[in-house]
């Protein structure tokens, strides 16, 4: 699924609900955004072109050595260059296969680092006292990365903030997405309110909905 279909349009409206009631009651801004992936992963299209059409390669000069003869080498090597660039494509556009080339830790470092790209992109930085909070979600690698500015760190650790991330990732294992993020919300709702609630002049700097590339 892409990540601009990935939320209803009703489950939009709650999660905007759920973040402008939380910016009602703090200093805090929040955003959404959730990407297709969090980078290209070519090093995966590759590999999966050597390996899968590799073994179809071997699969088919077995069968061309029983029919015809030779050695099988005289097939099987024409016949890896020709499939490697059908299955290279079929790894790049079939995300289930894709994966299965595709490390965690490679993963990993991927979306923290698109997740951090995201944050200065769409300004989460620049908010008044430093209290923005990105949720972001990386729908090929099935990965939620959270992240806060500067202010927000002084008074909630990175640990804290990975618990509310692993909240949705587990909701969107189980088909729970729009609950489980409206959960994770709502809880750092209640610290940000604790550690930063609203002052007079508070204004809303980040938009409300769901961002997608």
């Amino acid at each position: 699924m892409k990540a601009a279909h990935f939320f209803t349009q009703e489950e939009n409206k709650r999660i905007t609900a759920v973040i402008k009631s939380v910016e009602s009651r703090s200093d805090g801004e929040v955003a959404v955004m959730v990407v297709d992936q969090s980078a290209s992963y070519q090093e995966a299209d590759v590999l999966g072109g050597v390996i899968l059409g590799g073994l179809m390669a071997l699969i088919l000069a077995e069968i061309l050595v029983d029919s015809f003869g030779h050695d099988s080498l005289w097939y099987y090597i024409p016949l890896s260059f020709i499939f490697f660039f059908p299955f290279r494509l079929l790894t790049a556009k079939v995300p289930v296969i894709k994966n299965v080339f595709m490390t965690v830790k490679r993963k990993e470092e991927a979306v923290k680092q698109r997740a951090l790209r995201a944050f200065y992109e769409k300004g989460l930085y620049r908010t008044r006292h430093h209290t923005g909070v990105l949720f972001f979600l990386s729908l090929l690698e099935r990965k939620v990365w959270v992240l806060a500015d500067k202010g927000i760190h002084k008074k909630i650790d990175q640990e804290t903030l990975n618990r509310f991330a692993q909240i949705v990732s587990q909701g969107i294992g189980q088909g729970q997405a729009c609950p489980a993020l409206c959960r994770a919300i709502e809880e750092i709702g209640r610290l940000l309110v604790e550690h930063f609630p609203a002052t007079s002049g508070h204004t809303d700097q980040l938009p409300d909905q769901v961002l997608t590339e």
